[in-house]
């Protein structure tokens, strides 16, 4: 086998895997429920002055960030006005004095703290539903009154409480995961859109 042919057969077996995934997201009634109810609610919520908080680490972080320039910037609708949206973790001086002076835990849990009001929203990124500075931003943020979303893999026993509504991709793998995360983000910014400023779909 040659390593072109060792490479094709690798994208083919990723591309197959990721299809078996969107099927499976596909059949998954109570995650496309779930998808369908947290885009409501946040539209709702940002539509009466509320503001979104985005948080996660590594990959999750760069969503993170990606979803809230979706909203603040144009994503279908290049005519609308911004949508309040906030990635947390990027005030590197906030960061970082957390992180030194409480722990890392604390570092989007301190923010929420800060800057969040009761009727806003979080949407929490963690491939594995248990990173703890992801944790204590739920529970931060379900603590001062927000709606809290939690965007994550396959459900287990250890998921927080604190997640109002939970959409848990179908799978332990956290590049496929991600791929999902990112696909349910963008219809959740659609919704959002469309509903908060009248957008067409």
């Amino acid at each position: 086998m040659t390593q072109d042919s060792a490479l094709a057969r690798l994208l083919l077996t990723r591309l197959d895997s990721t299809l078996a995934l969107v099927e499976a997201v596909r059949s998954d009634r109570v995650l496309l429920e779930a998808t369908l109810a947290a885009a409501t609610r946040t539209a709702e919520a940002i539509a009466r002055g509320g503001t979104l908080f985005i948080c996660g680490n590594g990959g999750s972080a760069g969503e993170a960030t990606h979803l809230s320039g979706e909203l603040i910037g144009p994503f279908l609708d290049k005519t609308r006005r911004p949508l309040p949206a906030i990635a947390l973790g990027f005030d590197t001086s906030a960061t970082s004095a957390v992180a030194n002076d409480f722990s890392f835990d604390e570092v989007f849990a301190r923010q929420i703290a800060a800057l969040a009001r009761p009727g806003d929203v979080l949407w929490a990124l963690s491939t594995s539903g248990r990173s703890p500075n992801v944790v204590r931003a739920l529970d931060t943020a379900a603590e001062r009154g927000l709606l809290t979303v939690l965007l994550t893999g396959a459900v287990h026993a250890e998921l927080p409480a604190s997640a109002e509504i939970l959409l848990a991709v179908p799978s332990r793998e956290t590049p496929r995961i991600q791929e999902i995360h990112l696909m349910l983000g963008h219809l959740l910014c659609e919704v959002v859109e469309s509903q908060v400023t009248g957008s067409a779909s």
